[in-house]
């Protein structure tokens, strides 16, 4: 295994680690899910943003940690990461300071932009005879002679 496979493998399956954690300890386990609804909508959003951002940290955080399709559940990612930096701005840079700062929330942006420009790295479940040949258009005789 070489450095860049690793490092690709290692970002990928920490950003995913990261967004499952927020979407499933946080904010179903801590927050619950009604607390969260309620928490977007006290700040003026609708509540189907916050059933969005939950499945999108959940399911998205499962699709990264396995590896499958990738790019997609980084970009799309980028949005509620964008959201949390800018929920955090107004409690300065450090993400100890109270309130959080927005420090961690860019650099999740800057892992997500990395992980959806280079992908998967070898080691993902998308990379796989099997998956592939579950794809529409992809035959196993196809994915053999790929």
């Amino acid at each position: 295994m070489n450095n860049q496979t690793l490092g690709l493998t290692v970002t990928r399956i920490a950003l995913g680690v990261i967004l499952f954690a927020h979407g499933y300890l946080l904010k179903i386990g801590t927050f619950t899910i009604a607390g969260t609804v309620g928490y977007f909508e006290s700040i003026g959003l609708p509540a189907i943003v916050a059933y969005l951002v939950i499945g999108g940290e959940v399911i998205g955080g499962i699709a990264l940690i396995l590896g499958i399709f990738t790019k997609l559940a980084a970009w799309l990612s980028l949005p509620i990461l964008l959201g949390a930096t800018w929920m955090h701005l107004g409690n300065g840079w450090l993400f100890s300071a109270e309130g959080g700062g927005w420090e961690f929330p860019l650099l999740l942006v800057a892992l997500a932009i990395s992980v959806g420009l280079q992908g998967a790295g070898k080691y993902a479940v998308e990379n796989t005879d099997w998956f592939k040949a579950r794809l529409p258009n992809q035959s196993p005789a196809e994915v053999a002679s790929a």
